[in-house]
């Protein structure tokens, strides 16, 4: 997208403002994503997951407001809006009252690199993975602030939690994004993309032993930032009310959970990018439009398949203890991604352009996992006699 704004300057389509025009029509473009793309998606991630939840704990879920539920969000949305927005007397009226927009910010920020196509795309910053692991950081801040400014034990211990979480977590997610910057020697989500292909065993993921393992331990590490079942503890209800949110009530309520839903996005387009061949399609046209919009609906999928493996681990698995949650992210998670990361390094340096006939063995093996697992399910499901429903509008 950048690029193309620059040719349309560059031949002089602006006029004579060029710059300034060419400036407004990013921040034209910029906020139809944030407010036509990445708040919607929040609020529709919300009702999907409810009627994910419910069918998989044999309900029904929402299906009253619109046709099927589907405007449930939507009705969600303007209840929040519409209530009362209370602030505690004895909190940090200031902090109070910032905390919610730092989290959206964190959730608003990496959408500037997000790389939907080859073209499609806010800034192609070549430090773009830096960037987007930089600015969700900032969810760490605005979840003590809020725990802090609330001056309550139960959003404090919240907000504590939150912040010792997503430190030590960040710690094995970065550490499992550097075996792919050293295969291909970019930061640039764009370059990352580049250097994998569109088929399977092109994958980053399938590349070697060790990215295979990093890709596991990043998409865990970064279900635990974002605070998701079953590493919940910051929220707790059953031990801390509603964590660091105990005291908002209204639109300020309402931002917390906007972000942790559209957090569900970045978390897939991030495992896209970096190992699942981002937007890569087979180039089955010379129109550039039509190629685009393949490569648009191809990264789509497969962060939707992750948002929708998400919901499933949060209505599958109980939530973990605090000890638990810490001693998986410093005595395994940290030491695997340190051995991965050295591991990778030897291996780039023993096969600087890739083991092809590697790909192909780990594509093998994935493809025997899942048929196994298929098998496993449809035994489970046959032996416990349920009923089944397959369509997904009941």
């Amino acid at each position: 997208m950048e690029t193309l704004i620059h040719n349309l300057v560059a031949a002089g389509t602006f006029g004579t403002n060029s710059s300034l025009v060419a400036a407004l029509v990013i921040f034209v473009l910029s906020a139809v994503v944030f407010l036509g793309v990445a708040f919607p998606f929040a609020g529709i991630v919300s009702w999907v997951e409810r009627r994910v939840w419910a069918r998989i704990q044999s309900r029904v879920g929402p299906n009253r407001v619109g046709p099927n539920g589907f405007l449930q969000w939507l009705a969600d949305g303007v209840k929040h809006v519409c209530k009362e927005d209370i602030v505690p007397d004895d909190s940090d009226a200031t902090l109070f009252k910032i905390a919610p927009y730092l989290v959206v910010l964190a959730f608003v920020l990496p959408w500037a690199v997000m790389p939907f196509s080859s073209s499609l795309i806010l800034a192609d910053l070549n430090v773009g993975i830096l960037y987007m692991t930089s600015v969700t950081a900032l969810t760490v801040v605005g979840v003590l602030m809020a725990g802090w400014a609330s001056n309550d034990k139960w959003s404090l211990i919240g907000g504590i939690r939150s912040a010792a979480q997503i430190v030590s977590y960040e710690i094995p997610a970065g550490l499992s994004i550097f075996p792919i910057v050293l295969m291909t020697g970019t930061l640039s989500m764009q370059g990352i993309i580049k250097g994998q292909g569109w088929a399977p065993q092109h994958w980053f993921i399938f590349a070697n032993p060790f990215t295979f393992i990093a890709a596991n331990i990043l998409y865990v590490s970064a279900l635990a930032e974002g605070n998701r079942t079953p590493f919940d503890l910051p929220e707790a209800e059953s031990e801390l009310v509603a964590g660091f949110a105990t005291e908002y009530s209204g639109m300020r309520y309402l931002f917390f959970f906007m972000a942790e839903w559209g957090n569900l996005f970045i978390i897939g387009a991030i495992i896209t990018a970096l190992f699942l061949g981002g937007w890569q399609f087979p180039h089955v046209t010379k129109n550039p439009v039509l190629m685009n919009v393949l490569e648009l609906i191809t990264f789509n999928v497969k962060v939707l398949a992750l948002v929708f493996v998400s919901m499933w681990v949060r209505g599958t698995l109980p939530r973990v203890r605090i000890d638990q949650l810490m001693s998986v992210c410093w005595k395994y998670f940290v030491p695997i991604a340190f051995i991965n990361m050295i591991g990778t390094a030897i291996w780039v340096a023993i096969w600087p352009d890739g083991n092809a006939f590697m790909g192909y063995i780990m594509l093998a093996g994935a493809i025997v996992v899942a048929v196994i697992f298929i098998q496993r399910v449809i035994f489970y499901l046959r032996r416990s006699r349920m009923e089944m429903y397959f369509k997904p509008t009941i």
